[in-house]
């Protein structure tokens, strides 16, 4: 497949579960934000040291250092047969500095999948979320569940609720969604890569029209 691709979406939308599905069916990487903090915070490097000053704040980590985060693992080796971003970019400026960034390492955006599902859908999603406790895979009650009620399916883990997947919380998790996120499904559209999908169906249609659209 080897291109390289933004799964961008409201939370709930389906963005981390296809993108692990997705991984399973094609040689790409799997980026996330998240784990790229994780990553760079544990290994003690320049770039997270200067991140973990935020996060142990409680403030928001700047654009430009999540961007250089994500550039550098962009131009690792593992990376050259293509990659899916997800959770990032979040807003217009973290789109353009991303633009910039990968202009610099000779590498583009060759599509930008945009998940669509309706409010109401999306709060159930996120308030039916459960978590292994060992390895932090996400499992869904009513989209993606266990195979085996309260287990993982990788590694056999109990599986809880976290307290902030309350509706209170879905609910201003959708807010800033639409404040902050959502003016990049205009400029996607300006840059003639955005392609929409209908996440609200079953996993497996859902799966079937996303390798049509990557094909």
């Amino acid at each position: 497949m080897g291109k390289n691709i933004i799964f961008l979406g409201a939370p709930g939308a389906g963005k981390g579960t296809f993108a692990s599905l997705l991984t399973e069916k094609a040689s790409l990487i799997h980026i996330s934000t998240g784990d790229i903090f994780r990553r760079e915070i544990k290994n003690e490097t320049e770039i997270g040291k200067k991140a973990k000053k935020y996060v142990e704040s409680g403030g928001l980590v700047p654009d430009e250092i999540v961007a250089e985060m994500v550039t550098k693992r962009l131009s690792e080796p593992d990376c050259v047969n293509g990659v899916i971003l997800d959770g990032f970019p979040r807003t217009l400026n973290q789109a353009q500095l991303l633009k910039n960034a990968l202009k610099n390492i000779n590498m583009k955006i060759d599509k930008v999948i945009y998940f669509e599902a309706g409010d109401d859908l999306l709060i159930k999603r996120l308030t039916a979320r459960i978590m292994c406790k060992q390895c932090n895979e996400n499992f869904n009650k009513l989209f993606s569940p266990p195979k085996v009620e309260g287990k993982c399916d990788k590694c056999g883990g109990e599986l809880y609720q976290r307290k902030d997947d309350s509706l209170e919380t879905a609910k201003s998790r959708l807010e800033l969604f639409y404040k902050e996120t959502s003016p990049l499904i205009d400029f996607y559209k300006n840059e003639k890569l955005l392609l929409s999908l209908n996440s609200e169906r079953e996993k497996d249609v859902v799966m079937k029209d996303l390798l049509k659209l990557l094909l």
